[in-house]
Formats: structure tokens, C-alpha cells, sequence
């Protein structure tokens, strides 16, 4: 699947520096390392403001403006920005033939839950708005954002309206409660997320008076049936392995159609690094062709 020298080259990279400590010095870090190596030259970028949050749109040659990949980028709903996701996002929507429409949610700890739920509400609204059909929408995202893709599309089963084509998840965090066993046995060899960092992130974006288990802050425990078609890729060394197979079992249960990818000795969210890593490019090629299968509608 991949030159072993690669994965190494890219946590040679994650580990070149001390893990940042404070809000600001985190989120200077993932967009640092996350735009290590810029957008393709042929990538058109649109910035959008929406209601108190920014957007950028993307459109790669060749895709088709009606159809939409909306994602949301990881950091723990703490960090991670458009910039940082950019090039994971632009080259999605090359792969999905799609336009994309990148979400920078407001972040914790200033912005704690529900703030990023209802800017991902906001941005679905948004793109209603402009006339774009709901199975002409992807949604994605990875780690935190692919959490927030599943609670959003969850808000919108609640609420009786039309839903994405499908859902595409990276190395989801769908358990703030922390239970996964992977968490202990995959510690080791995680070179990014370990469980004091995650219940710091937790504790930041979950209010005192919020259940962590409450299903729109943890997707693990909510009602999955009537979901869309979901794509899962997760790593074979990440912490979060539980919350990606643990979560894809629950919707597969209520019979929602779950694809389920484990990618052998990548780490969390590698697509992020497609430009050097032929692991990243071919999840991102994996992923797109899902994406344009759902909204193309041979799987509906």
C-alpha cells in the first residue's frame, strides 16, 4: 500500500518539534505542519463569511460547481482551521469531482458546545440557500470534524429534513467519554493523540453541566438508523481504532450501509498528508470515488 519510508518520513516530521502547549501555540502548530505543502496550482479558492464563521469554497478543473463535498477539519474542536485542512480538502473535491465548501467552525474552549454544532447546522443551511439539492451534498470530515459530520447529520434526521448522499469519516472521534480500548493498547505507537490530551480537548469543549455521552457530542451513542451511506478510514496505529470500529458496528447494526476502511501502520488523519504520502493519496482517491458514486446516486 505504501513505502514504509513514508510514514516514517511524515512522523519524522510530526515529532521534529516539542508538542506545542496553550490554545495559540497548538493551533500555529497543526496549520504549520497540516500546510506543510500548499494547494495544487490548479485549485480555484473562494472565501466565504457566513454568520459570525468563514468558509472557503474550492473547485478543481473539471468538477462539477453543482455538486458538493462539505467538510469539517479535525483538532479536537480546540484547533485546526481551513488553512491547516486545505490541501486534504482540495484534492478530496478533485477526487469527488465536486465542489467543496470548507467550514471553519468557531472553536473551543471560547466557543464551547453546542457553537460548533450550530455552525455546521448553519453552513448545511447555507448551501440549501444557494439551491444546492441535499443529494447533491457530501458531508466529511476527520477526527473532531468527522464526529461533527455525523452529529449534524444526525440534527437533521431529528429534524425531518432531506440528508446528505453520504458521510465520509477520517479517524472519527466519536466517544468524549474516552472508552475505547485502543486508547490504552495503541498508545504507544500513536505519535499524535494519547488520552490525557484527548480529556483536555474533551474538557474544553464539553460545558460542566453537558454529558459527554450525550449523542450530539459523542455519535457512538446515538440513534444511527435512517443515516446515510458512511465511509470509515481509520488507522491501524491510532488511539481512536476503537472509536472508528466500535462506531462503524453500531450504525451497521441499524442497517445503515457502512464501509469500513483499515489502513495497516497509518496514523491519525494521514490523509492530511497526500503531497508526500501515497497512503494519503490513495484514501483521498478511495474516498472520492465514494463520494461520487453517492451523489452521482448509484447508491440510493
Amino acid at each position: 500500500m505504501t513505502d514504509h519510508r513514508e510514514i516514517d518520513a511524515i512522523r519524522a516530521l510530526l515529532s521534529s518539534k516539542p508538542r506545542p502547549v496553550g490554545w495559540a501555540e497548538r493551533r500555529h502548530r497543526i496549520e504549520e505542519v497540516g500546510a506543510a505543502w500548499p494547494i495544487a496550482d490548479d485549485i480555484k479558492v473562494e472565501a466565504v463569511e457566513l454568520n459570525g464563521f468563514s468558509a472557503e469554497w474550492s473547485l478543481a478543473p473539471g468538477s462539477d460547481a453543482s455538486h458538493i463535498l462539505m467538510f469539517f477539519h479535525g483538532g479536537g474542536y480546540c484547533s485546526g482551521s481551513i488553512v491547516s485542512h486545505r490541501r486534504l480538502v482540495t484534492e478530496a473535491g478533485r477526487a469527488a469531482g465536486a465542489r467543496t465548501l470548507a467550514v471553519g467552525y468557531r472553536l473551543a474552549p471560547e466557543n464551547p458546545f453546542p457553537a460548533a454544532l450550530d455552525d455546521a447546522i448553519a453552513a448545511w443551511r447555507f448551501l440549501r440557500g444557494q439551491g444546492i439539492k441535499a443529494e447533491h451534498i457530501a458531508i466529511g470530515g476527520d477526527s473532531a470534524g468527522a464526529g461533527l459530520t455525523v452529529s449534524l447529520i444526525n440534527a437533521l434526521l431529528a429534524s425531518g429534513e432531506a440528508l446528505p448522499a453520504c458521510g465520509w469519516l477520517i479517524s472519527p472521534w466519536t466517544d468524549l467519554t474516552l472508552s475505547g480500548t485502543t486508547l490504552e493498547t495503541k498508545d504507544a505507537i500513536d505519535p499524535l493523540i494519547h488520552k490525557g490530551y484527548l480529556l483536555e480537548l474533551a474538557e474544553a469543549y464539553v460545558p460542566a453541566h453537558e454529558h459527554r455521552k450525550d449523542p450530539r457530542v459523542s455519535p457512538l451513542y446515538a440513534d444511527l438508523k435512517g443515516m446515510p451511506p458512511l465511509l470509515i478510514q481509520v488507522g491501524s496505529d491510532e488511539t481512536l481504532l476503537a472509536d472508528a470500529t466500535r462506531f462503524a458496528a453500531a450504525a451497521g447494526e441499524v442497517g445503515v450501509e457502512v464501509t469500513l476502511e483499515i489502513w495497516p501502520r497509518m496514523i491519525h488523519a494521514w490523509p492530511l498528508w497526500n503531497a508526500k504520502l501515497e497512503a494519503g493519496r490513495q484514501a483521498i482517491v478511495h474516498a472520492g470515488n465514494f463520494v461520487r458514486r453517492c451523489i452521482n446516486g448509484a447508491e440510493r
